[in-house]
């Protein structure tokens, strides 16, 4: 007889098993794992007194349209070696999502590699996501730093520029207030504020940490990048660049560089710039109708549409009213609407993130509809770009 599985918060004992079951399952340990511990929600499968799979998840509003939007947010999730193969990862995604869907959670974010597996359960990557490398010293010559005062720390000021920015873009999270200490602790990352002169409050922030690098020298990993004008960007480029003799190359990490060709259009060769291509987060709609209803919305757009939504097995579909009007939405199921715009349940998800720039990019990605309607849609969510600035 087939041992029963059971989903639980993990406790003491059991984290310790989990603890080591991560490192096991992912060949290296995963720190998160004891950091987070307090702050998150630790759900594990134990199947015969072992524990077999688990995840950490917390509930944090994700910017969309310039409002947070209540998302389940999944890290370090892992299954033992031996029980892969057996939709064990499937039911222990539900299980993480379960506890915040019940506090509230409309969407669900994750980063993965496994893009084609996430994709059968109702996940979608609503952009790409890359490391890039660089060499300090073609930052020292592509960039001036201007005049701006640079000071070591997180002030007030330069956190509320941080969460201002952030609802420039969709996908940026309404951190937690354990955020900072956990990327510090995490990263060993510092970080500096840029004020321009007579300035009060900064206009840009940048997190990085320093690791050793055995046949560079020192290599500086940039984990955040915030900048509020273009004079403060070129400055953060080129503190980046003289930061230390020591410091042969820049990494930004996938959160580290808003996706803007800053770097393409400064640098004077192309070739100096090295683009390695890292596993993409990946959001689910639990909620289509909530989730409409929290987003945040343009206020010059008045339409009303009706579309379709394919279910996520695409067997079956549902029509709807789609109204959006003075920065307000409503999603309405209607059994009779006139539809003039189809999705699949992933393509409604992609324009919901405002993956789609244009017409041609959603037709290329199959969405069917009329071409006034479909422009009008993309409209209503292409003014952001896509960018989720936290890993976990």
């Amino acid at each position: 007889m087939t041992e029963r599985t059971l989903y639980i918060q993990a406790e003491r004992g059991l984290l310790d098993e989990y603890d080591n079951l991560a490192t096991r399952s992912y060949g290296h340990p995963v720190p998160a794992v004891r950091q987070l511990a307090c702050h998150v929600d630790t759900r594990i499968a134990v199947r015969g007194g072992k524990v077999v799979a688990g995840g950490l998840g917390f509930l944090a509003g994700q910017h969309f349209g310039g409002r947070p939007v209540p998302t389940a947010c999944l890290g370090s999730g892992c299954v033992a070696p031996e029980e892969r193969g057996q939709q064990l990862a499937v039911r222990m995604l539900e299980e993480r999502i379960r506890p915040l869907r019940d506090q509230g959670a409309v969407l669900a974010t994750v980063w993965t590699a496994l893009t084609g597996y996430a994709r059968r359960m109702d996940w979608h990557a609503p952009a790409p996501a890359a490391t890039w490398e660089v060499a300090a010293d073609a930052l020292h010559r592509a960039f001036d730093p201007g005049d701006l005062r640079i000071e070591h720390g997180v002030s007030p000021a330069g956190e509320a520029l941080r969460a201002a920015l952030a609802r420039d873009w969709n996908g940026p999270l309404s951190r937690p207030t354990w955020w900072g200490d956990f990327l510090r602790e995490h990263h060993d990352a510092q970080t500096y504020e840029f004020t321009p002169p007579h300035a009060d409050a900064p206009s840009g922030q940048l997190t990085l940490a320093t690791t050793r690098d055995p046949e560079r020298g020192a290599r500086l990993s940039v984990h955040g990048f915030w900048a509020a004008e273009p004079a403060t960007a070129t400055a953060m480029m080129a503190f980046l660049g003289r930061w230390d003799t020591r410091v042969t190359t820049v990494q930004f990490q996938r959160t580290g560089l808003l996706p803007f060709p800053l770097l393409l259009h400064h640098l004077p060769r192309s070739t100096s710039l090295v683009t390695h291509a890292q596993p993409p987060w990946m959001l689910r709609i639990l909620d289509l109708e909530q989730a409409v209803r929290l987003r945040g919305w343009p206020g010059d757009v008045d339409l009303r549409v009706g579309v379709e939504i394919g279910s996520p097995d695409g067997t079956e579909s549902g029509t709807y009213l789609l109204e959006i009007s003075k920065g307000q939405a409503e999603l309405t199921p209607a059994p009779a609407p006139e539809v003039e715009v189809v999705f699949t349940r992933g393509q409604f998800t992609l324009w919901y993130a405002g993956a789609f720039r244009s017409v041609a990019a959603a037709r290329l990605a199959g969405v069917c509809g009329e071409p006034q309607s479909l422009a009008a849609l993309i409209g209503a969510t292409c003014e952001r770009e896509p960018w989720l600035t936290e890993h976990f």
